[in-house]
């Protein structure tokens, strides 16, 4: 499968950019936060927020982020933590443990200035060639044409190029439309406008073809099968891990949190100890903490979706009757007010339910005493 050289004269590539920008400088976004000052490392920040998050989302974490780290020294300065705790809710957490990496390496690799060169860029954590193209495109005006998932999804339908953008060869054919489509001149406009159309006009669902400038151009419109363009990717039944998550309260109503590994899911953010599904939580407090189990809740099952499985989550809430021996001043472990745990990295899940404790140690501690009052009466 394979697109001729000849579906693409200059002629069409002039005409195509014609129209995509003369509809830009009429509709297209020209002040989103990122295109303010619009530095390569202002635009980095906000290209790796924005990949696969709506521009909706990611502009208030946008603000916040810059406020917090203002240049490039202030967030390779940073502890991992506090860039964790500002991208909490954003997901992908990769994204954010690789910009920190990035942003260390700049200032060991390149003397603390933000590289210039696509193949200097894209040797960073984080950083794959469309990404690369467009700091480098709207930040810098260098000619290089980017391929997010909104222009995956214009020149697949444009062109009705057949197939799932993420297989290799359905990839290669839409590199080359963009290389052939990108002008020279107003690249970084152009690139804006690709991203502006596919993201207003050509949706994934219910695109607006009577409005789009390239609507008597479209392939897949003049085939009346838009909706068949992109493919889809192939299904497969996503598997569900399932673990037990210990929201573990002290007699003070703190809530145990740990650390996780880098790697893997929720990678240095914070979230109570999770066990297998089979593991006894009274054994884990005891041989982990040292600690005596008052009692044990079980709460209604959650599920949390990540892009390869699902995180069936079973919350056991715990009350220990004892003081914990095990945490003390250990780094990765600690004690938390479940309202204010501070300004650490939570994933959203864990800090909805967070939130929900916080009426809880009132009306567990009513319960506690009635255990505890009712264990003297057997003693006595």
């Amino acid at each position: 499968m394979r697109i001729a050289t000849t579906s693409v004269t200059p002629d069409i590539a002039n005409d195509f950019a014609q129209r995509l920008l003369a509809w830009f400088d009429r509709h297209g976004r020209h002040d989103l936060p990122w295109q303010r000052d619009a530095t390569p490392y202002r635009v980095w920040v906000s290209e790796i927020m924005l990949q696969q998050t709506q521009v909706a989302v990611v502009a208030p974490y946008f603000e916040r982020f810059m406020a917090h780290f203002p240049d490039l020294q202030a967030l390779a300065a940073a502890e991992q933590d506090e860039v964790l705790h500002l991208w909490s809710g954003l997901g992908y957490y990769a994204r954010a443990r690789n910009l920190h990496r990035a942003a260390r390496r700049i200032i060991v690799e390149h003397q603390g200035r933000f590289p210039e060169q696509r193949e200097a860029l894209e040797a960073l954590p984080g950083i794959g060639r469309s990404t690369a193209a467009a700091i480098l495109s709207l930040a810098l005006g260098q000619h290089h044409p980017i391929l997010d998932g909104n222009c995956k999804r214009v020149l697949a339908r444009c062109f009705a190029v057949p197939g799932w953008p993420g297989s290799g060869a359905v990839l290669a054919q839409l590199w080359w439309l963009a290389e052939a489509l990108t002008p020279v001149e107003r690249v970084a406009a152009f690139n804006q406008a690709m991203m502006d159309l596919g993201a207003t006009l050509c949706k994934r669902s219910r695109p607006a073809c009577s409005l789009c400038p390239l609507a008597d151009r479209c392939q897949a419109l003049a085939q009346a099968a838009v909706s068949l363009y992109p493919a889809p990717k192939p299904r497969k039944q996503a598997p569900v891990r399932i673990a037990q998550l210990l929201l573990i309260q002290d007699q003070q109503g703190q809530l145990l949190l740990q650390r996780r590994p880098p790697a893997g899911i929720w990678g240095g953010l914070w979230t109570p100890p999770e066990l297998g599904v089979d593991a006894d939580a009274k054994d884990w407090c005891q041989s982990q903490l040292r600690a005596s189990v008052l009692r044990l809740e079980m709460l209604p099952a959650r599920r949390h979706t990540f892009s390869h499985f699902q995180l069936e989550m079973r919350p056991v809430l715990v009350r220990l009757a004892t003081q914990a021996n095990r945490v003390g001043d250990e780094p990765d472990v600690r004690w938390v007010n479940p309202l204010k745990p501070g300004a650490l990295g939570l994933p959203a899940p864990i800090r909805q339910m967070l939130n929900e404790l916080g009426a809880w140690p009132q009306a567990a501690a009513e319960v506690d005493n009635a255990c505890i009052s009712s264990e003297r009466t057997r003693q006595e």
